[in-house]
């Protein structure tokens, strides 16, 4: 390994620069993970456009965490992988051309994905998501936001055999869900009520079985919760991290809504999730090819994540490579 190594630094709100920086060594239990790229999530714009609880400059690397790439070093008491293994993994300093993991965070990639992009990460979160909501064949499943996260949990719901209602505001995520499986799509251009109405109009006028929520807004969140059925399930997939929310609890609670949080925090469920999405991806109930839809250049970090904040036509998901 190279003593130094290129890392993206925000070294301010809008600021990245790449820079000259250590390569990380491992500790005994971890290993190196040479990057060969990493996804670009939602819950990196906080950090690139400034929070009061944001210190810069960041560390080099952060806060990248939906890496992939070949093991270039382990520690002295890994023995669950070796050098020029081909793994995801869980890590926080991604953006670099190096980072660091324990050797209990990493999925091995086969050989059928070589060449291929594979930020598990995020589809890991999926698959999370996916096993708490406890959709069946039977169920009518409504997906309030078509991102990256949304386009995913549509395409499982439709291949489990749910009726899918895809809601989104930009036309190109309605067509991307149209594309996964999504038996209708519904833009969420007008009011709340009126919304909702042509959501449950397109399920035959009923209310839901199951609500995703993936766009982590307090809109979307209410659009999600007047959606729900007695009974039914609002699942919580939107990463909420500007603040408090508000519900109406007396509704959420007259309809006996079964409500569920559906983020998991514990390294081993992250990993579990990691090995579940690889194994829907050989079988071939994930398909990211369509989903991947911009790659940049280390030092373009910037670009990447100014295209998802803006969301442009053909945006669903970039990744960054050293």
């Amino acid at each position: 390994m190279a003593k130094t190594m290129r890392a993206a630094v925000l070294t301010a709100p809008g600021r990245v620069e790449t820079l000259d920086v250590p390569a990380p060594r491992p500790a005994p239990h971890q290993v190196v993970v040479r990057i060969e790229g990493c996804g670009i999530c939602g819950s990196n714009l906080p950090a690139w456009e400034g929070r009061p609880w944001f210190s810069y400059p960041l560390e080099p690397g952060k806060p990248g965490h939906e890496a992939w790439g070949r093991i270039a070093a382990v520690g002295t008491a890994v023995r669950s992988a070796r050098e020029g293994d081909r793994v995801a993994c869980l890590s926080e300093r991604a953006f670099a051309e190096y980072d660091v993991a324990d050797a209990a965070s990493v999925v091995q990639l086969p050989s059928a994905l070589d060449g291929r992009d594979v930020p598990l990460e995020p589809v890991g979160c999926v698959m999370n998501v996916w096993a708490r909501s406890g959709v069946r064949p039977e169920h009518s499943v409504a997906i309030v936001g078509i991102g990256f996260l949304g386009a995913l949990l549509a395409q499982l719901a439709a291949r489990a055999g749910a009726h899918v209602v895809a809601l989104a505001r930009r036309p190109w995520s309605l067509e991307i869900a149209r594309k996964v499986g999504a038996h209708a799509c519904v833009s969420i251009a007008g009011p709340d009520v009126e919304t909702a109405e042509s959501a449950m109009t397109a399920n035959g006028g009923r209310p839901f079985d199951c609500v995703i929520e993936c766009a982590g807004t307090q809109q979307a969140l209410d659009l999600a919760a007047r959606l729900c059925g007695v009974r039914a399930r609002l699942v919580v997939a939107g990463y909420h991290q500007d603040g408090p929310r508000w519900v109406d609890m007396q509704s959420w609670n007259w309809r006996g809504l079964d409500v569920i949080n559906a983020h998991e925090r514990a390294t081993e469920r992250y990993v579990d999730g990691m090995q579940r999405a690889l194994d829907a991806m050989l079988e071939g109930d994930i398909d990211l090819a369509s989903l991947i839809t911009h790659r940049q250049p280390l030092d373009s970090l910037d670009v990447a994540l100014g295209l998802l904040r803006n969301r442009p036509d053909g945006f669903m998901k970039a990744v960054v490579v050293p």
